[in-house]
């Protein structure tokens, strides 16, 4: 009897691993890690044999592009998301609001990003959804979820490198947390332009996050770093955590040369995530410099259609920033790689800042 006793006693305390986020975050990204995998084959398959041609390739692209990257199937995002849902759902507290808002926006984003897709793949075209339709869905959508995780999380706007000092936005916050979600699904979208260069950099970026996420959402880390202690939002570390795992999924198949590209179906998806992140942990302002990349790619395209509009002369050889270094003569996997380094970068700087107060 005393055996049985020890043996549930043993038993429970197994159990007890559940409560921790930490231990729901590594199976998290394990779990989706091996969905994707073993999901990728067949679903690769699925998509060659549905899209016949595969993407279209921008005809003002790189020359390489049309004949390495042509026939190549497109909305592997799918697997993303796919994989990172079904285990999101099996390790989050399933009560837990900030979760269900952020895979909210990210099934949405992805939902617009799979009609542009399809609408690229049946009309052949690289054209897909007009921009204004687009951005209209995604920055309604953007300010539900703004408006459910303002009601929990406040109005106001912190800034990195003060203690215990925010801007009060009130009501402008919903439009202005709109704007990062919607800012950020659209970033990731553009950088996704060369195999694994937008992949890689969202791993880092949800990485620095779940760090990020579970130091807020513990009150006495919080207290210790002088940084706004929001109650729920560590669970987003499990969220992110799926992320992870199903991007290195997916980079399995999308490493060069790419035998499927996650599409808009997958980009505005995780930019959309990533946003909705920064929202919940109120670190918008850090996650420019986290995922400054998808920052600089941004400004890339900004600065050359103004530039163009206004004197007729292009800054950069070619936008977004990744094409101008392919058309300098850097091969595809050097200007990935050395992208990826900044990332690194980039992110360490900004997970540097919970200190810097």
């Amino acid at each position: 009897m005393i055996n049985a006793l020890a043996d549930l006693a043993g038993f429970e305390g197994l159990f007890n691993l559940f409560r921790y986020i930490t231990f729901r975050s590594v199976a998290a990204l394990v779990t989706a890690l091996a969905i994707a995998l073993v999901i990728g084959p067949r679903f690769i398959s699925f998509l060659r044999s549905k899209q016949g041609k595969g993407q279209p390739i921008r005809e003002d692209g790189p020359a390489s592009h049309l004949l390495t990257k042509k026939g190549t199937p497109t909305m592997g995002g799918l697997m993303i998301l796919i994989a990172m849902t079904v285990s999101t759902l099996l390790w989050m507290d399933v009560s837990n609001g900030f979760v269900w808002s952020c895979l909210a926006v990210t099934l949405s984003f992805g939902a617009i990003g799979f009609l542009d897709d399809y609408d690229k793949v049946t009309k052949s075209s690289h054209a897909g959804l007009s921009g204004r339709t687009r951005l209209l869905m995604e920055f309604f959508i953007a300010g539900l979820a703004c408006t459910f995780i303002a009601s929990r999380t406040g109005t106001s706007l912190y800034l990195p490198f003060l203690k215990d000092f925010a801007v009060p936005l009130g009501i402008f916050y919903i439009a202005f947390g709109a704007f990062i979600i919607t800012g950020f699904g659209n970033a990731v979208n553009l950088t996704d332009g060369l195999d694994g260069l937008a992949t890689m950099p969202m791993v880092i970026a949800a990485a620095a996050f779940a760090i990020i996420a579970y130091l807020i959402g513990n009150i006495r880390f919080a207290d210790y770093l002088g940084v706004h202690h929001v109650s729920g939002a560590g669970e987003l570390a499990v969220f992110c955590a799926a992320l992870i795992g199903a991007c290195l999924g997916f980079l399995w198949y999308n490493a060069p040369p790419a035998a499927v590209f996650m599409g808009d179906t997958g980009s505005l998806a995780l930019g959309g995530a990533l946003g909705t992140i920064a929202v919940v942990t109120n670190h918008e302002l850090v996650l420019l410099v986290i995922g400054g990349l998808f920052v600089l790619e941004t400004v890339s395209v900004i600065v050359q259609v103004a530039s163009f509009k206004m004197t007729g002369k292009r800054v950069f050889r070619m936008a977004p920033l990744h094409h101008h270094y392919e058309q300098k003569g850097w091969a595809e996997s050097t200007v990935v790689i050395r992208f990826w380094i900044i990332a690194i970068v980039l992110a360490l700087a900004g997970l540097a800042t919970l200190k810097l107060r």
